[in-house]
């Protein structure tokens, strides 16, 4: 099954980029993936994404910076951001929040199966 929904994975470790990957393409979802905030910002510019997993901890330009990029890419506008981060901090939820994240996932305290499912809930809306 097809789905016309696109994901960008925003993630510098490979193993969880794979991962990520592979199994939102065996749930049907085209996946571009990219390893720094810059290549991220690259990409929005460029194209449409309908979500886009970013984690904070970015070589180059940080998942705050490429989170503000996408508040003001107009094409991009639509796109949900889930956050997924080691950053467990009230205030970097509240941030991410501020900055229009739809939702924000600690990844040592979630399953890679918790972030599929989060990532599907929020591309049904």
């Amino acid at each position: 099954m097809t789905n016309t929904k696109s994901i960008l994975v925003v993630e510098d470790e490979q193993a969880i980029t794979k991962a990520l990957e592979t199994e939102l393409i065996a749930a049907g979802y085209p996946v571009t993936t990219v390893f720094n905030g810059q290549e991220a910002i690259d990409r929005l510019r460029k194209e449409n994404f309908d979500l886009v997993l970013l984690d904070i901890l970015l070589p180059q330009k940080d998942g705050w910076a490429v989170l503000e990029e996408i508040n003001k890419v107009a094409k991009n506008k639509r796109v949900k951001v889930l956050i997924t981060s080691n950053l467990s901090q009230e205030e970097d939820i509240r941030k991410a929040k501020q900055l229009g994240a739809a939702d924000f996932m600690v990844k040592s305290d979630v399953t890679l199966s918790h972030v599929i499912a989060r990532a599907q809930e929020l591309l049904k809306d």
